[in-house]
């Protein structure tokens, strides 16, 4: 398997914002919805969104630098365990257990406490330490008097899903390529934004005490026109120096699609016009609305209106900066 920084075709020593830069350009490529057909890139998508999510994080990329993460983003030698004798791992109970420094750490990144599997195994509930059996404080391996601890559920597995900024608005389902390539659609939640996290039960590592979970966190693409603002969104809207004056009805973009706006007579660039009900669902299922400034947009080299203006004057009609005092 390539390395993480080959998958995103980026040199070991590149920024937090050259690896963003990278992720960006390969999820355009690679998302589903834009390659339904190919199984190939859906399966590389899930990849680099993986990559990307471990070398964005500042404490897995530098354990993965380490050697101490595959490229799945889970420990090489999770329980640690050195060669058999006297001095190391199991092989001298005598000498007792030493678990690896800083504790034991589960796929998923979390410390696990292993001390009822422990128990479990050596026998050694709170009556038979107090014993002191033949091996010291684990005591005897007979007896079951020890708590056993429920088997352990597999590890959670972290996913990134970008999700383009019109779908976020109007909560899309979307699609995710988990490991080993299968599609789950995904219902956005009301008032989703950046991070959020949604969690699909089951999707994880396998364990004896069955799967754990998929953890999605939610990333919307950035729109080139677009801006989101609390639930509402806005849009800075180019209008022709006549459809200011005069007054038109012009087409708007908005995330459900286009739809036709009322410019007033004499409008100034600057003025706000609100689209209801065009913006981001809230948490409590209302939709915010499309702000539309509009920006007066004058002809460079237009010989007509420029000899107009010259024959016009300002005399007599007021001082559009009298309210900056100047």
């Amino acid at each position: 398997m390539a390395d993480l920084y080959s998958q995103l075709g980026v040199k070991r020593d590149a920024s937090e914002a050259e690896i963003k830069k990278a992720y960006r350009k390969l999820a355009k490529e690679l998302h589903p919805d834009r390659n339904k057909d190919n199984p190939a890139a859906s399966a590389r998508f899930s990849k680099v969104t993986q990559a990307y999510d471990i070398l964005t994080d500042k404490d897995k990329r530098a354990r993965y630098d380490r050697g101490e993460l595959d490229e799945d983003g889970n420990p090489k030698a999770p329980f640690g365990f050195g060669a058999g004798g006297p001095g190391g791992g199991m092989g001298g109970m005598g000498g007792g257990f030493r678990p690896p420094p800083g504790g034991f750490t589960a796929a998923g990144g979390e410390e696990v406490d292993l001390s009822d599997i422990f128990e479990g195994l050596f026998g050694g509930g709170q009556q038979q330490r107090r014993s002191g059996g033949p091996f010291g404080g684990f005591g005897g391996f007979g007896g079951g008097g020890g708590r056993r601890a429920a088997p352990q559920k597999g590890a959670d597995i972290a996913y990134r899903l970008p999700v383009p900024f019109e779908d976020a608005a109007a909560l899309r389902e979307q699609r995710v390529v988990l490991q080993g390539g299968k599609t789950v659609a995904i219902k956005l939640p009301k008032g989703v934004e950046e991070g959020t996290k949604i969690r699909l039960a089951g999707q994880g590592q396998s364990g004896p005490g069955g799967n754990g979970d998929a953890i999605v966190t939610i990333s919307i693409v950035p729109h080139r026109f677009f801006t989101r603002d609390g639930d509402n969104i806005r849009l800075d809207l180019p209008v022709g120096l006549d459809e200011a004056l005069l007054g038109a009805k012009v087409k708007v973009p908005t995330v459900d699609g286009p739809v036709m706006l009322s410019v007033p007579k004499g409008s100034s660039s600057g003025k706000t016009l609100r689209l209801k009900g065009r913006g981001f669902t809230g948490k409590d299922g209302a939709r915010g609305d499309q702000l539309v400034t509009l920006m007066v947009d004058l002809p460079a080299d237009d010989a007509e209106l420029q000899h107009f203006v010259e024959g016009w004057s300002r005399r007599g009609k007021g001082n559009p900066r009298a309210g900056l005092g100047v």
